[in-house]
């Protein structure tokens, strides 16, 4: 799978005669943020139509996100970071990511002009999959009417997405938030097809969990994350190895409350974790964060939650594989 970085770089390729772009694609755009059932029922549209006309499949997607550029800190949490949704996306057998800077400049862009620009002479796009309530351009003056009126001109055709429903219930982003906000991990699984997970770097932390004998490896996330709190989990380390542990994620009351971070332990591991890439599989919620008047007293809270978890894991058992 290729990663196309900015305007820049897809004019840059689009040029060039050995373009993979040279006959055109099949595209969708959106923020495929937790890349669940719904989404992955688009890209089978968009790979089923892709092999069809002998061209790449692609989707178009935003950093940040749109509503993050306009509602800053008051933006929906997301369900993944960057990297772990274009992991995603080629898991799922996409041929291109176009990931595009939602910036003021591109905020400005008018529909007829994203449409020029990007879709036909950037893309040369041969159709188009994306809901028929899409809004773009400008004062989301853009919309499915003006594609498919503009695409028969400019010969491409356009199809609308179609709607998953899991248990009578549709199936997207906010309502997997919605599921996560409240621990509703089972019903969030179903709407994902898989269990809720977050992929991330362990970097340096304060080494607080390991001067009070329970040491953690740090994943710093950029946004307030859809769940917070104490949780049972089970995570892979890079050479495919799996952990069962605890993780706390949020806002860590007690040590600052500024830094949205995710920490884990992993039960019976002895090692260095810094610079790996970890993918924490979150099974069982055990407690709300809490903000404690001492160390000693979080110290004690860690050791009840370390019991309460190897209770539910011996009841419900370990995992093999977090994936």
């Amino acid at each position: 799978m290729r990663l196309i970085r900015g305007l820049t770089n897809l004019k840059k390729l689009s040029r060039r005669e050995d373009s993979p772009l040279a006959n055109g694609c099949v595209a969708t755009i959106g923020n495929f943020d937790g890349v669940h059932l719904g989404h992955k029922t688009i890209i089978d549209q968009v790979r089923s139509k892709a092999e069809a006309l002998g061209v790449p499949s692609m989707v178009m997607i935003f950093e940040p996100q749109p509503r993050e550029f306009f509602q800053g800190s008051e933006a929906p949490p997301r369900l993944m970071g960057f990297r772990q949704k274009f992991e995603a996306l080629l898991a799922e057998g996409i041929d291109i990511v176009l990931c595009l800077r939602f910036n003021q400049a591109f905020r400005s862009y008018s529909a007829m002009g994203f449409i020029e620009d990007i879709l036909i002479q950037g893309l040369a796009v041969r159709h188009l999959v994306v809901g028929d309530d899409f809004r773009f351009g400008c004062d989301r003056a853009g919309d499915f009417a003006l594609l498919k009126k503009v695409g028969k001109d400019a010969g491409f055709t356009v199809e609308n997405t179609r709607t998953v429903t899991v248990d009578g219930e549709r199936v997207s982003s906010t309502r997997v938030r919605e599921l996560l906000t409240v621990n509703g991990l089972e019903q969030a699984e179903a709407l994902l097809g898989h269990p809720y997970r977050i992929r991330g770097r362990v970097v340096y932390g304060r080494q607080l969990g390991r001067q009070i004998g329970a040491p953690t490896a740090n994943i710093l996330l950029h946004r307030l994350p859809a769940l917070q709190g104490v949780y049972v989990v089970a995570a892979t380390l890079d050479d495919g190895a799996v952990y069962d542990g605890v993780a706390n994620i949020g806002l860590r009351p007690t040590v600052d409350g500024k830094q949205p971070s995710l920490e884990v332990h992993l039960f019976d591991f002895a090692g260095t974790l810094y610079g790996q890439h970890l993918e924490v599989v979150f099974r069982h919620g055990l407690r709300d964060e809490e903000k404690f008047a001492s160390v000693d007293e979080l110290k004690e809270q860690i050791t009840r939650d370390f019991e309460h978890a190897r209770a539910w894991i011996s009841e419900h058992g370990t995992v093999k594989s977090a994936h």
